[in-house]
């Protein structure tokens, strides 16, 4: 099964970085949101979008990655799909993240092939899709 515009939302507090990989993505058929921190990236979470994935940077002011994800957990959106990024990725972070089952870490910097390989996979995983 293939969906034509899988749909992404895309957190981090850098705004150059944040629309770079919007741009990246929609240029590939995508449709993007995007979020200045994870208060904003669960207040669309919760709101009527429908989603495929999040892209969770995990250092950000008000509420990071990792919160944001613990609270996506424990709502409705409970199974939807986040990957985790993050410049000091390291094992603290790692195991900390494990039990909110992320579909995908990443360390920053990284490839564009390297994201939308990993975004690609995700969607694969989680829904069967061949994008």
């Amino acid at each position: 099964m293939q969906i034509l515009e899988p749909k992404l939302l895309i957190a981090d507090d850098d705004r150059d970085f944040r629309e770079s990989l919007s741009e990246v993505f929609c240029r590939r058929g995508y449709t993007t949101c995007l979020a200045a921190d994870g208060q904003e990236a669960l207040e669309i979470v919760q709101g009527s979008i429908e989603l495929h994935l999040v892209i969770l940077d995990i250092h950000m002011p008000r509420l990071g990655g990792l919160a944001a994800l613990q609270q996506l957990r424990w709502g409705p959106a409970a199974s939807l799909p986040c990957i985790l990024m993050s410049a000091e990725l390291d094992e603290s972070i790692v195991r900390e993240a494990e039990p909110l089952k992320p579909a995908g870490m990443l360390s920053k910097p990284f490839t564009l092939r390297t994201l939308t390989t990993t975004v690609e996979t995700v969607l694969r995983n989680s829904y069967g899709w061949e994008i």
